[in-house]
C-alpha cells in the first residue's frame, strides 16, 4: 500500500471517530453542531490522527483506543484554527479553500464552537469503553491537556502574537522561533505521537525515541509551513498565501533565508529518520509521514 493510500485510509478513518464523537457528546443547538461539523469535515490533512494510529500500530495496538484518540487529536487542532482564524488572532477568511468559522457563520459562533470542540475531546477520552483502565484514560487525557494548554499550543500561540512586529535577527532569534514553533505546532503533533504510543503501554526506551523523532518533524512541519508561505499560492494552500509575510511575523525563511529554511527542514528530517532507527516494529508509516511533512504542497 502506497503512502498516499495509507493516509487516505486513515482520514477514512478518523472522519468516522470523528462522526462518531460528535453523536457522543448528543450537541443540544443545532447551529453550533453544524458550525462544530463544519470545522471538522472542511479537507484537513489528518496528520496528526494519522500519527495517533500510526505510533499505536508500530507498536502492536489497533482498537477502538486508537479510534478515540485520533478523533480527540483532531478536535483539539479543528478548535485551535477556529479560533487562530477569529479577527482577534491572525483574521483569515480562507482555510484549506473555504471560509472560515467566523466567516460562514459569525464570529460569536465560531468561539462556542471552538469551544465545544475542545471539551468534547476530553469527554470523549473520559467515556472510552470500560475495558480501558481508568489510569490509560487519564494518561490520554494528561498528555491532551499537555499539548493543547498554556504548557504547549496555547503557549506557542502566546510568544506567536507577542512577537508580531518585532526585528527578526535581533530581538527574533533562531531559539526564539524553535521555542515558538516547539510549543504551538509541535506540541500537538509530539503529543499525537506519545498518546498513540500510550494506547498500549510503552517503555521509557520508547517514548525517548518516539519523543526526538515527534519534536524533528513538528518543527519541520512549521519550516514547510514557512517555505510554502513564499513559494505557494493562495489556490494551492487553501488559505492566504503570502500571511505571514504580511503581518509581519517572524518566520524561518526571514531568519535563515530560504535556502537556510530549507536546509533547516532536510536536517529536522535526517533527525527524525534517525530516531525511528532505534524502535523496534514496523515504523515505515512514520518514516513516510516525515519524508511527506517536508515535500507537501499545502
Amino acid at each position: 500500500m502506497s503512502f498516499k493510500q495509507q493516509l487516505q485510509g486513515s482520514q477514512q478513518r478518523c472522519e468516522e471517530a470523528l462522526n462518531t464523537a460528535l453523536k457522543q457528546l448528543n450537541i443540544s443547538d443545532e447551529y453550533l453542531a453544524d458550525a462544530m461539523a463544519y470545522s471538522l469535515f472542511n479537507g484537513g490533512k489528518r496528520v496528526r490522527p494519522f500519527l495517533v494510529q500510526a505510533t499505536a500500530q508500530a507498536l502492536g495496538i489497533n482498537d477502538a483506543r486508537v479510534d478515540i484518540a485520533m478523533a480527540a487529536i483532531e478536535m483539539v487542532h479543528s478548535y485551535s484554527l477556529v479560533h487562530d482564524d477569529l479577527p482577534a488572532m491572525d483574521d483569515d477568511d480562507l482555510r484549506r479553500g473555504q471560509p472560515t468559522c467566523h466567516i460562514k457563520f459569525n464570529e460569536a459562533t465560531a468561539i462556542l464552537a471552538g469551544d465545544a470542540l475542545l471539551t468534547g475531546a476530553f469527554e470523549i477520552l473520559a467515556d472510552m469503553p470500560a475495558d480501558f483502565s481508568i489510569k490509560q484514560r487519564l494518561q490520554l487525557i494528561r498528555l491532551l491537556s499537555q499539548g493543547s494548554g498554556a504548557s504547549g499550543m496555547v503557549a506557542g500561540q502566546a510568544i506567536d502574537l507577542a512577537s508580531v512586529g518585532k526585528e527578526v535577527g535581533k530581538e527574533i532569534d533562531l531559539a526564539h522561533l524553535e521555542r515558538m514553533h516547539g510549543y504551538k505546532t509541535g506540541a500537538l503533533i509530539r503529543i499525537s505521537v506519545l498518546m498513540g504510543a500510550h494506547c498500549g503501554e510503552p517503555d521509557a526506551e520508547t517514548l525517548k525515541h518516539l519523543t526526538t523523532y515527534a519534536n524533528a518533524i513538528g518543527l519541520a512541519f512549521q519550516v514547510q509551513d514557512d517555505i510554502l508561505d513564499i513559494e505557494s499560492d493562495t489556490a494551492t494552500l487553501g488559505k492566504q498565501q503570502g500571511a505571514d509575510l504580511a503581518l509581519n511575523k517572524p518566520t524561518y525563511p526571514a531568519l535563515l533565508g530560504l535556502t537556510g529554511a530549507k536546509e533547516k527542514a532536510q536536517q529536522l528530517h535526517q533527525q527524525a529518520l534517525l530516531a525511528l532507527e532505534e524502535l523496534s516494529g514496523d515504523t515505515s508509516a512514520l518514516a513516510q509521514l516525515a519524508d511527506y511533512i517536508i515535500t507537501r504542497d499545502h
